[in-house]
């Protein structure tokens, strides 16, 4: 029988990123809705940029992650100038299949929070196959 070889991620590695909110990262800006407050577009990307940031240092060579599935529910509303947090918790390992839970807060208000769903690959597979589909 065949030794699986040690997950490179293991469950509970953590990162944190901070965004202070811009006439950029509106609703209005992003164009998912018509306030001028944190759009949830943003948040998504925020809390992505947090999963990606919690496995960087163990990346293994010619590997990625690339989103796959994400359950997001935005809570609360983020006016310019305020800034936010996203945090990103491993929670599970399965194969390539990385579970992230993700929290984004303005001081003790969570303004969103949900799961994402990350999977290991080759890049240069990866890119070659997006290539060729387009």
């Amino acid at each position: 029988m065949q030794e699986q070889p040690e997950p490179p991620f293991p469950p509970g590695l953590t990162a944190r990123v901070e965004l202070t909110v811009t006439d950029a990262d509106t609703a209005q800006a992003v164009g998912s809705g018509d306030v001028p407050v944190l759009g949830t577009p943003r948040v998504l990307a925020l809390v992505e940029a947090a999963t990606v940031a919690a496995t960087a240092v163990q990346m293994p060579a010619g590997r990625t992650t690339v989103g796959s599935r994400i359950e997001l529910e935005h809570l609360a509303a983020t006016p310019v100038g305020r800034t936010v947090v996203a945090q990103a918790r491993l929670g599970e390992v399965d194969g390539r299949r990385l579970v992230f839970e993700v929290t984004v807060t303005d001081g003790d208000e969570t303004v969103a929070r949900g799961r994402v769903e990350r999977v290991l690959v080759d890049r240069q597979r990866f890119v070659e196959r997006a290539v060729r589909v387009s």
